[in-house]
């Protein structure tokens, strides 16, 4: 049986071709492996390296026979239900690491409350109309799931919330026209992206409050993710 206290934990994000979204990712498992005392790696989908079977050949060569897997992704869109269980498979098939898969980050009341401190912390007013921007996903149910996110969080103030994606309809900019000012931008992100790069702009010739990817704020949900995981892991 894995020693619990040295199970690895490998955040495994979609990857990006930003030049910032290494660092990031890097920067957040760290802030995870001081706050919940695990060993941690980051791994990516696509777009960027290193990728998961990699990663699991690497703790295997040191001596690892298990690891959880954590997707850092918000909804249970085709990353979270196919793209993830095929690389976990093909890194255990390839490494022969025992990997159990932790849940995903998701948009339930731990996210909210991430979001909400996120947006404090940006100065964005009560009374700020705010646009929660997402990447966005073909499937119906995971673009409903930021839309219940968004509800949830206008119960919790005056102003409104109004959801916008990266990669469908409704996009930032027409709902921002749509909101009229003062307006700002909250992103579903963890790590800078290109997506958020014209927003990022925008947000600056008009003197709009953008608040940053979410980060390092995340790192107590994973914390909570990994020592699930481990529990079914030990059993």
């Amino acid at each position: 049986m894995p020693d619990p206290h040295t199970v690895p934990l490998i955040g495994l994000a979609h990857g990006s071709r930003h030049a910032g979204v290494n660092a990031s990712i890097a920067d957040l498992m760290s802030a995870v492996a001081r706050a919940g005392g695990m060993p941690t790696s980051g791994a990516f989908l696509d777009l960027a390296q290193p990728d998961l079977t990699q990663v699991a050949r690497d703790l295997a060569a040191q001596g690892h026979r298990a690891a959880v897997v954590a997707p850092l992704l918000f909804t249970e869109a085709f990353h979270a239900t196919v793209d993830v269980p095929d690389a976990v498979a093909e890194a255990a098939a390839a490494s022969g690491l025992e990997l159990v898969t932790a849940e995903i980050l998701g948009t339930g009341d731990d996210m909210l409350a991430v979001v909400s401190d996120s947006m404090r912390a940006a100065g964005i007013g009560d009374q700020e109309s705010v646009v929660l921007l997402s990447v966005g996903s073909s499937s119906a149910d995971a673009n409903e799931a930021v839309a219940d996110l968004a509800d949830r969080l206008s119960q919790q103030r005056a102003g409104r919330v109004a959801v916008a994606f990266g990669t469908r309809s409704p996009r930032a900019t027409d709902v921002l026209a749509e909101l009229g000012e003062p307006a700002a931008i909250v992103p579903l992100f963890l790590s800078p992206g290109l997506l958020l790069d014209p927003l990022a702009r925008l947000a600056a010739d008009r003197g709009m409050v953008m608040a940053p990817p979410l980060g390092d704020r995340v790192a107590p949900l994973l914390v909570r993710r990994y020592q699930e995981a481990l529990d079914r892991l030990l059993r």
